[in-house]
């Protein structure tokens, strides 16, 4: 669904990611780890459009999207759920949720998403009416998935969901990423510090270090890796 090929980007003469290329499976997780300033999130600005690539392609379905803006990676079916939330706070959820869908028309299947949201963050219904800034750190990621969930989107880019959030919070938002990858079909690229965390959920990982790609390979078989261990999971 998704291949990178050789993509550079950065910020002005700051060049962050050096040939990054990897592919990504209709119907697969995808892990993209790293420590911080590895450039995971730099590279998911710019598989989104936040950014623009300085050279490299972009492949969302054999389309070249390198050069289509944010907007129309979104009607395409790609959808970010941007790390730290940014959610807008002086909304409630439903009208976080409802911005997630301005590129739609049909009311009656918006409202049918809005529900089906709501039944697998169920948390989310009992804060409906709620300004969004009021919510904990769970509940704010829960609406920022589920808001971007309301674009209808066929793959989905997840900048680091358990960042600040409990553990038995983190385990309840990768349950979830991988129910609607297994009953939905949902193709996920997930971008994660929590190596172990996203190796139990991923099917093949990719590490980036220092804006390229250092280790990828089955999660199975990264996940035994010794110098994935030192790097990444604790020794």
């Amino acid at each position: 669904m998704l291949k990178v090929e050789q993509l550079r980007a950065g910020y002005g003469a700051l060049e962050v990611l050096h040939g990054v290329s990897f592919e990504v499976p209709a119907g697969a997780i995808v892990a993209i780890l790293g420590a911080n300033g590895a450039g995971k999130t730099t590279l998911m600005r710019a598989l989104s459009g936040l950014i623009r690539a300085q050279a490299g392609s972009i492949e969302l379905d054999g389309k070249r999207i390198e050069r289509v803006s944010v907007e129309e990676r979104l009607k395409l079916g790609m959808a970010l759920v941007p790390e730290g939330r940014e959610l807008f706070g002086s909304l409630t959820v439903r009208e976080n949720l409802l911005m997630g869908a301005y590129t739609r028309r049909s009311h009656r299947e918006i409202e049918a998403d809005i529900e089906h949201i709501l039944e697998r963050f169920p948390r989310l219904k009992t804060r409906l009416h709620a300004h969004a800034a009021s919510l904990s750190g769970g509940e704010g990621q829960m609406l920022s998935i589920g808001r971007a969930l309301m674009s209808h989107p066929r793959l989905l880019l997840l900048d680091e969901p358990s960042h600040g959030l409990a553990p038995v919070i983190v385990e309840t938002v990768f349950d979830v990423i991988s129910q609607f990858n297994r009953d939905e079909g949902l193709t996920i690229v997930l971008v994660e510090q929590n190596a172990r965390q996203a190796l139990t959920i991923a099917s093949t990982a990719y590490v980036l270090q220092s804006g390229s790609i250092a280790l990828s390979g089955e999660t199975t078989a990264l996940a035994g890796d010794r110098a994935m261990q030192e790097l990444y999971m604790g020794g």
